[in-house]
């Protein structure tokens, strides 16, 4: 079977599942009072950023994988869509960590519609003039043709430079804040270590530590999902002559799109309040039915009323 029809079939099945897990993150939130701290609002709102990669970044993704003749800036947008909910995604991780360390609970609003701005600024600078309409070869210049395209002939390739990629995106963009948030989760874990080593730690701070470690392996997983395109990006901009077969760039592509799922679902597993409530409203409003002792065993948390 073809590659290009293998990603297609990975990616529509990815999709419908980034959809459905992400919508039930949110009505969980919604429906279950006792979930609504400032943690899992911020968790929500990543699961809404999900929610746009799996209704909207795959899609376009798959369009672009077909290499048909697209208008220039028809294919710019579909190729920086899912650039804006990368960059949200991180920055929202690292709002969740200046509040796990902090606690700034009264700017938490503010910091999100400011990562909302600054994701739409970010991911979008290539429809601003940081593009690469001055290469293409065209009898008509707004038109692209998606063949014979470096990596795996992703009309993505023939639209985005690759120093926007590598120097702003990746290095500007996503490797700045992981390193800020990895020195916040560092000297959140020292001082709990430190504070509570001899007095012992009391069960609301054993909770938020738990917490922290599962945010902290949320980071971990973005990093290691995204790595692989960041990685493939720069062999793009630092050796234009090296090729590579299809399937790796449809490969690396698809890892950056299960981060979308894999999210919600590493929280609900750390998470057991959270997990359970997760699955009372999957038993209850997909399936219809009323009562599953089985999958939600005397959870603690029950639908609002």
């Amino acid at each position: 079977m073809d590659s290009l029809v293998i990603y297609i079939m990975m990616e529509s099945i990815l999709a419908l599942l980034v959809v459905l897990v992400n919508i039930l993150v949110c009505v969980t939130v919604y429906l279950h009072k006792e979930l609504r701290s400032i943690t899992n609002y911020l968790i929500a709102c990543l699961a809404m950023a999900d929610l746009g990669v799996g209704a909207l970044g795959i899609p376009f993704s798959v369009v672009l994988s077909l290499g048909k003749t697209l208008c220039f800036y028809s294919c710019l947008f579909m190729a920086c869509f899912p650039l804006v909910t990368a960059q949200f995604s991180m920055l929202l991780l690292l709002v969740i960590a200046i509040n796990m360390h902090l606690k700034i609970r009264h700017s938490v609003i503010a910091l999100v519609f400011l990562c909302w701005v600054v994701s739409v600024i970010a991911g979008f600078t290539p429809l601003m003039g940081w593009n690469q309409m001055k290469t293409i070869k065209q009898p008509l210049e707004r038109s692209i043709i998606g063949k014979n395209l470096p990596y795996g002939g992703f009309l993505s390739k023939a639209t985005v430079s690759p120093e926007y990629l590598v120097y702003f995106h990746f290095l500007v963009c996503t490797l700045l804040p992981l390193l800020i948030m990895l020195g916040l989760y560092v000297d959140l874990f020292r001082i709990v270590q430190s504070y509570y080593a001899a007095q012992g730690m009391p069960t609301a701070k054993r909770s938020e530590v738990q917490t922290a470690r599962s945010l902290f392996l949320m980071l971990g997983l973005f990093c290691l999902l995204w790595v692989p395109l960041n990685v493939n990006n720069m062999l793009w901009l630092f050796c234009s002559t090296c090729s590579q077969p299809l399937w790796v760039s449809q490969l690396t592509v698809f890892l950056s799109h299960l981060n979308s799922l894999t999210n919600p679902l590493l929280y609900a597993m750390r998470k057991k309040n959270f997990g359970a409530a997760l699955r009372l409203v999957f038993v209850r409003y997909i399936l219809c039915i009323p009562r599953c002792k089985r999958c939600c065993p005397d959870t603690k948390v029950y639908p609002k009323v």
